[in-house]
């Protein structure tokens, strides 16, 4: 660990939340980096979360090479699985017991509803675009749905966004962004019909409860993070602030995924490469 930990500024919490379902790819790195970077700047601390929920994806030799990669890179965290902290667990498998806490306040406060739609009965319903992110917008086929009467039915739970409310903030990185619910996004799934929280509700979840006050991640999650605010009101927690960076893509323009495996830093470690030349490259 670093040792000027003893004079880092608590109030600046940033953290960096990889996922292994696969080898983390420069796009990763660059981002990963910029957080880290602007978390020594302040003093900061760093925290490393495994997002580890996507049972179908989720592999136990990707968190192995999960963390080679980033140690390898330069990275460098000071709470996290495999060192600990205040806000442990870290491992977002371990963390249920917060999501179901976190569903069952907006159940209790009316904010969502049971689903029962397919992915096929929404791509078939769907007249209006795609959201800004390719989601489709839900057509709000569920809406007046009660869990009571589909008690036999396999179901997911769906955040009721407020039609026409704009929702805006002020990204450090890119300058004021303004979304409209209804319009750039639907009603979103918070808990999937496999009895694993979405996305959107474990990762304001854990922000708010690992007190992160920065969020910095890629340009294509912006929608995400008007979604999120919905769920911080709806919740009453005070947000982070938050930072998107741009994203990287390959030869041909196209935004890097982890099919990319020759541009992944598994790759690039074995090639022999050196992480001071590869970011010289930024």
């Amino acid at each position: 660990m670093n040792p000027q930990s003893s004079i880092r500024n608590p109030q600046y919490r940033g953290r960096i939340a990889p996922s292994p379902t696969g080898h983390l790819h420069l796009g990763h790195a660059r981002t990963f980096w910029i957080a880290q970077q602007r978390a020594r700047e302040r003093n900061g601390l760093l925290i490393l979360r495994n997002e580890d929920l996507d049972r179908a994806r989720f592999k136990p030799e990707f968190v192995q090479a999960m963390y080679d990669d980033l140690r390898w890179f330069g990275f460098d965290w000071q709470e996290g699985p495999d060192c600990g902290g205040p806000f442990a667990p870290y491992d977002q498998s371990e963390r249920m017991a917060l999501y179901r806490a976190t569903l069952q306040k907006l159940i209790a406060g009316g904010f969502v509803y049971p689903c029962t739609c397919s992915r096929k009965d929404i791509q078939a319903a769907v007249t209006a675009p795609h959201a800004a992110d390719d989601e489709a917008i839900y057509p709000g086929t569920c809406r007046q749905n009660r869990k009571s009467e589909i008690v036999n039915r396999k179901s997911s739970w769906r955040f009721r966004v407020p039609d026409g409310e704009t929702v805006s903030f002020t990204d450090i990185n890119l300058g004021p962004q303004q979304f409209i619910a209804g319009r750039d996004f639907g009603d979103f799934v918070i808990w999937r019909h496999d009895d694993v929280p979405a996305y959107q509700l474990a990762c304001v979840t854990d922000d708010a409860a690992m007190q992160i006050t920065e969020v910095v991640r890629g340009a294509d999650l912006l929608v995400s993070t008007a979604r999120q605010l919905l769920l911080y009101h709806a919740l009453r927690l005070t947000p982070p602030t938050f930072f998107h960076c741009a994203l990287m893509t390959d030869q041909h323009g196209v935004r890097l995924a982890k099919r990319h495996a020759a541009l992944s830093l598994h790759h690039l470690r074995e090639q022999g490469r050196r992480p001071e030349e590869i970011r010289a490259s930024w």
